[in-house]
């Protein structure tokens, strides 16, 4: 992506480039929940290797860059190593910095993106992400390669860009133990495994060593498959979901056909000033 000239210029010439960043806790009501994400507002794009930088400095999953205002922004994740085409919860950290951190007072955010428009919208505490529907298609056999993998045989197995294994009940999943070895040998981004939940409509975990992450906190885009596989197995279109991983998280889940809507909490962990010379 081109940046402007005089940002170039700034970073060559200024020793004192200086720049808003939050750390933001998604999919929690707490600090030391959900997931965490840096998020740093733009005046304009930086170069695509100070932002990779800013990125590594921060040795967060991922952290969400933005320039926009007035509710209409264009949105960019980076991973400590490399840009990302996606992600929940730096997704809704974004959003939560903007309505709570910037003062926007509109209803709905727009984020443009690399897969195209996104949206948040805000109801009280919540934050609502309009996100793409991934539905997953049913595989006829399940690989060696999985059950090696994750150390169990699922009920069903599906596919989109990550697996989906469905499992029995919230017990399967909370007692997996993958080989990250073996899941990295897998021909997917990374393996979202699900069942139905004890006080929920279900849960999940996600594991994806290939792309370093050996199990992530809280997957908002993993959502995407998830919510319209459960809303047709469940005959329901509002769900609640819980990420069974050591930090935890609840998502408030809606099935909108070619959308869904991803709902959590977010909380501010810290903010500074990033200097960038």
């Amino acid at each position: 992506m081109p940046f402007p000239l005089s940002t170039w210029e700034r970073i060559c010439h200024s020793r004192h480039v200086k720049l808003s960043y939050f750390q933001v806790d998604a999919f929690t009501k707490r600090v030391f929940g959900g997931n965490p994400a840096g998020v740093c507002p733009l005046d304009e794009w930086l170069p695509d290797d100070v932002l990779q930088h800013i990125a590594g400095e921060n040795n967060l999953s991922e952290t969400a860059f933005f320039v926009g205002r007035d509710g209409n922004y264009d949105l960019r994740w980076l991973t400590p190593t490399v840009e990302v085409d996606l992600c929940g919860h730096a997704t809704l950290a974004a959003a939560h910095v903007i309505f709570r951190e910037l003062g926007y007072r509109g209803e709905k955010i727009r984020f443009q993106t690399r897969i195209g428009e996104l949206g948040a919208s805000q109801d009280g505490d919540l934050i609502t992400l309009d996100f793409p529907s991934w539905a997953a298609k049913r595989c006829d056999q399940i690989p060696a390669a999985i059950t090696g993998a994750l150390g169990w045989v699922p009920r069903e197995l599906l596919k989109t860009r990550d697996y989906l294994a469905v499992f029995g009940n919230e017990e399967e999943i909370l007692s997996l133990k993958p080989d990250p070895k073996e899941l990295e040998r897998l021909d997917c981004l990374g393996v979202i495994c699900t069942a139905p939940g004890t006080d929920c409509d279900f849960v999940s975990r996600f594991f994806a060593p290939g792309a370093g992450v050996p199990e992530d906190p809280v997957t908002g885009s993993a959502h995407s498959t998830l919510i319209p596989y459960w809303s047709a197995r469940l005959g329901k279109k509002k769900l609640l979901a819980r990420q069974l991983s050591q930090r935890r998280g609840e998502l408030f889940c809606e099935d909108r056909g070619e959308r869904v809507g991803i709902g959590g909490h977010a909380a501010l962990y810290s903010r500074a000033q990033l200097e960038v010379a």
